[in-house]
């Protein structure tokens, strides 16, 4: 393309965004309005529905069957009957001779939690300063609205693309992605793919895995008033949290990629749920411990089980309690694929140079510190993945979530050129 064509392309589509600006806050407060959590992602999915059928996309719609995705190897999630809960797939056509992209956004929210810490009611979508509040805001309805956005723009403009673009709003990110594996065995793949995950605008090529595990520290039942007669699994419990503690320092000493410089912990395991004992006058025989063990992006995930497992079997080597009454470990419900592609690979290259031509500055490169449905479409989906997105990583999961309205349009602009970049501009003369 022309220079000149080029630059007043790059104006046509940053005049659109601007002069549709309110359409698309409109659009992103009424998907925050319509509560998404698990098992409720009907009324924000009709809303995709109806906008990509507005757009003229091939629509497919369909609810996932979890009795058949059971049986695949990926699958986590903690319920596996999904009526109600569809998938959307919008698919703009190229003309051929194209790259295809995957536009991948999870609709599904975690809960809003205490209302009493929220100073705003937590779906209400409210406005102020510049920055729209609401649960689901920043993770990940506002990058979902930025991509919406990008491809109306080029179809406001008429632009025609060589490649395919496959727009996905899918549920279950928050508990394994199994909206994803979904897509994936449904026969949707491309050449390459974006997640607008909330990275404050960072571009993430690589990404760390997670899986949740459970322990199982036995004690001794006692009366309390002899505890000294018992074993109590809480003492012990201690006694577990601070080797895992070692484990995650051995783990993250062994990190030197570059892209992990300014995260102080890579691949954290962390403790999110303790209890234990039935009765406060007797010694607890029973404590269980539940986590989230990350994983590197270059690590195969049973290597990292593999090592959990061995560092489990040497606490005999604290407490020869533990010869006797050996720690159970159980691996549950959700779990995310790690992933990584090249830090110069053509896509990151692409939003790279676009977000330099929007911005007016560089983008920061890192590696993402938690998991995504990239890890799927990467190692399952064979459909190389980056995150990058407006949202605010600090307020994902928190009261108060946020994203900064403008940032959902830079976002929307540098992924629209990005899309021309990628998929090639078709010309029919």
């Amino acid at each position: 393309m022309e220079m000149n064509k080029e630059i007043e392309l790059r104006k046509q589509i940053k005049q659109w965004l601007f002069e549709n600006k309110n359409a698309g806050i409109q659009l992103l407060q009424k998907l925050v309005q319509a509560e998404s959590t698990q098992g409720n992602e009907a009324k924000a999915q009709n809303i995709i529905l109806e906008t990509l059928t507005g757009m003229g996309l091939d629509v497919d719609l369909w609810e996932q069957k979890g009795n058949e995705l059971k049986k695949h190897p990926y699958f986590a999630s903690s319920r596996s009957d999904f009526t109600g809960s569809p998938n959307v797939v919008g698919v703009l056509k190229g003309k051929g001779e194209g790259r295809s992209i995957i536009l991948n956004g999870h609709i599904d929210v975690v809960p809003a939690g205490d209302k009493e810490q929220w100073d705003v009611e937590p779906y209400s979508g409210a406005i102020k300063d510049g920055k729209m509040y609401g649960r689901g805001v920043t993770d990940m309805k506002g990058g979902n609205v930025s991509l919406l956005l990008a491809i109306q723009a080029l179809q406001a403009l008429n632009i025609k693309l060589k490649g395919d673009v496959i727009f996905e709003s899918v549920i279950e990110e928050e508990s394994g992605g199994s909206g994803t594996l979904s897509s994936i065995l449904r026969g949707y793949k491309a050449d390459a793919a974006l997640i607008p995950e909330p990275t404050n605008m960072k571009i993430f090529p690589k990404q760390q895995g997670s899986m949740w595990f459970r322990l199982h520290v036995k004690g001794r039942s006692a009366h309390g008033g002899t505890r000294y007669e018992g074993v109590s699994a809480i003492e012990k419990s201690m006694v577990v949290i601070n080797h895992i503690a070692k484990l995650e320092t051995k783990r993250n000493k062994r990190i030197s990629d570059p892209l992990y410089n300014k995260i102080p912990i890579p691949i954290p395991i962390n403790i999110g749920k303790i209890e234990g004992g039935d009765w406060p006058s007797s010694v607890a025989d029973l404590v269980k411990i539940e986590g989230r063990m990350g994983v590197a992006p270059d690590e195969p995930i049973e290597d990292a089980k593999e090592e959990m497992e061995k560092w489990i079997n040497r606490l005999v080597e604290k407490d020869l309690w533990f010869k006797r009454h050996p720690v159970k470990l159980e691996w549950f419900g959700a779990r995310w694929l790690p992933s990584s592609i090249e830090v110069d690979h053509p896509l990151v290259h692409s939003l790279s140079n676009n977000y330099l031509t929007v911005l007016n500055q560089s983008p920061i490169i890192e590696a993402s510190p938690w998991g995504t449905d990239g890890g799927l479409l990467t190692e399952l989906g064979d459909t190389p993945s980056i995150i990058f997105g407006p949202g605010v990583t600090e307020k994902a999961h928190f009261p108060n979530e946020y994203i900064v309205l403008d940032h959902v349009f830079e976002a929307a602009e540098i992924i629209a050129l990005t899309l021309l970049d990628w998929c090639g501009i078709y010309s029919d003369k």
